[in-house]
């Protein structure tokens, strides 16, 4: 039995604890950090949105005309777009997004994604979250990579939100995980004194699973001392907003008031929409319309922050162009990445654009892609993280960026 599952058949721990686990997590010496430091979170929409209906390529015949039924109108028309630049506009239903895009730190990398032809979500979403498209053979994700190459390793160096670590931060280094939903502030076995005393004796050596236990035991206190010290305060008894805005909420809370917290991730499904996905109205709407609210609450939440934050929104890839019989659509290939933040330069639709029309589709069916993934992930870690060439192989092996995409101010 390793160490990571000792400490959850112990009950140290349970799926919904605030832990470090790791097989070779240490806890640094001093815990001081500075305000100016950079944060990274980034969201991943599980199950590949429809890209095309997020930000929308509205000056194209061909988009209205393979979608007869789920299109969003043009700007002029009822339930139309929100015009962005004369070519694309946002859903309508991302509205509260807006306010950023005028201030200029909102940005999206239309016809971007993967160069790896796979419409396997697993498969995707693995080489996504791992950095390496195509190879299989991958043991950790590009976040824990990164963790690597970043200074002052502590165990709440990243945080994820969910019962377990995700494929994207799995790896050597330590990990927090944040639950979410109503299991975030329950509390656990752990916090009973006669409970963590005997826990405490048990696991003071130097050996293995001590080490462990006790840099469990140190991320799980100093989240929770953060996130109770900050819904105090705040929320004056009143209870936070459902769903993602509210785990949203509560990682804004913690990485605003711990700057030890550079890295934050978070997962919503819910996007593989093949059948009924509507159009102004429907499914995707729905979804999209608590995304936004999910994102301003992260934002607000961030405050001063945010100043010194990007937040990446990133689908394993795209849906087809033209829409099913079902009135939804199938797995595609070319998406749309967003990218917000305090140094973003925003206001703008970045990508070279390659065409809806029956020639310009990649395989004959799909947005192309010609903006890599790692591309803007590597324009992010250069500009915002300042990592070096070296550093930036480092979490993304053997990966020369094929084109600066100039995010970051």
């Amino acid at each position: 039995m390793n160490r990571r599952d000792f400490l959850f058949h112990a009950g140290a721990f349970s799926a919904s604890a605030l832990t470090a686990i790791s097989t070779n997590a240490w806890v640094a010496r001093s815990l001081a950090a500075k305000n100016h430091q950079k944060r990274l979170i980034v969201i991943f929409l599980r199950g590949a949105v429809d890209g095309l209906n997020v930000v929308v390529p509205y000056f194209e015949k061909a988009y209205y005309q393979l979608r007869s039924q789920i299109a969003i109108p043009r700007p002029s028309e009822e339930g139309g777009v929100i015009d962005l630049d004369g070519h694309f506009g946002l859903h309508p239903a991302l509205s509260p997004l807006i306010p950023l895009w005028k201030q200029g730190t909102v940005a999206f990398v239309h016809a971007s994604g993967s160069p790896d032809p796979t419409r396997s979500h697993f498969d995707a979403q693995d080489y996504m979250e791992s950095g390496t498209p195509g190879i299989k053979s991958t043991h950790d994700g590009w976040m824990n990579r990164l963790l690597g190459v970043l200074s002052g390793h502590t165990p709440i160096q990243a945080v994820s939100v969910g019962a377990t670590i995700p494929r994207i931060l799995s790896g050597q280094m330590a990990v927090a995980n944040l639950p979410s939903g109503k299991i975030a502030t329950k509390p656990l076995p752990l916090d009973r004194p006669q409970i963590r005393a005997a826990f405490d004796r048990l696991y003071s050596g130097k050996d293995a699973l001590s080490q462990t236990y006790q840099e469990g035991r140190q991320a799980y206190q100093a989240l929770k001392h953060d996130l109770d010290a900050e819904m105090n305060m705040a929320n004056n008894g009143a209870p936070l907003p459902y769903g993602f805005a509210k785990d949203a909420q509560r990682l804004a809370q913690v990485m605003a008031k711990d700057p030890r917290i550079e890295l934050g991730f978070m997962a919503l499904g819910g996007w593989d929409t093949h059948v009924n996905q509507g159009g102004t109205q429907g499914q995707l709407a729905r979804n999209l319309q608590l995304l936004a609210q999910g994102l301003v609450s992260l934002v607000k939440g961030l405050g001063s922050v945010y100043s010194r934050t990007v937040i990446l929104v990133m689908s394993e890839f795209g849906r087809t162009v033209a829409e099913n019989g079902n009135g939804g659509t199938d797995h595609g290939h070319g998406n749309v990445m967003w990218i917000l933040g305090g140094q973003v330069r925003g206001g703008k639709v970045y990508g070279e654009w390659p065409g809806l029309s029956t020639n310009q589709l990649y395989q004959g069916r799909d947005l192309a892609v010609t903006a890599d993934f790692r591309d803007v992930i590597s324009a992010v870690l250069e500009r915002h993280m300042h990592l070096t060439d070296a550093k930036l192989n480092q979490v993304l092996p053997n990966y020369v960026p094929t084109q600066k995409i100039a995010l970051i101010g």
